[in-house]
């Protein structure tokens, strides 16, 4: 900004101490050191203010020459589609998923297994029981005297 030296800050006190007096000289640079606070404040926030700016301008331009890559675009559609594709997929897969959990519920208590082919009526009913009175061969124990 100001290139000042030493001895420019030595002839401005001077002046100062010879126009405003030894009595009000510490207020008048009191003040004075508030205003130039505030003035350093201001010039920061404004400099910041205008790169913030000046960055997202160029992120916009960059954008936008991103855009006008007519591959790049395509490229990158065909990306979105086949993830929305994908998603959209495990979604129908886990609705129907909870959909046929309760049929496999409700029908899983109503229907009896069916006997294998072959078997002999007196088997599947269970006529072919052993009695209490047969030994472990399956023959009939004779009474012992």
């Amino acid at each position: 900004m100001f290139d000042v030296g030493f001895w420019e800050i030595i002839f401005i006190s001077v002046i100062a101490l010879l126009v405003i007096g030894p009595e009000r000289l510490p207020r008048v640079a009191r003040t004075l050191g508030l205003w130039v606070g505030k003035a350093r404040g201001f010039y920061q926030s404004v400099k910041a203010d205008i790169d913030r700016e000046l960055e997202a301008d160029e992120l916009r331009r960059s954008l936008e020459r991103q855009m006008e890559i007519p591959e790049l675009n395509r490229d990158i559609l065909d990306d979105d589609r086949r993830e929305q594709d994908k998603q959209d997929e495990y979604a129908v897969k886990a609705v129907s998923a909870q959909e046929d959990e309760p049929r496999r519920a409700e029908g899983a208590g109503d229907e009896a297994p069916e006997p294998a082919q072959g078997e002999d009526a007196e088997a599947r009913d269970g006529a072919a029981k052993p009695s209490p009175s047969d030994d472990a061969d399956g023959q009939a124990k004779e009474g012992r005297s």
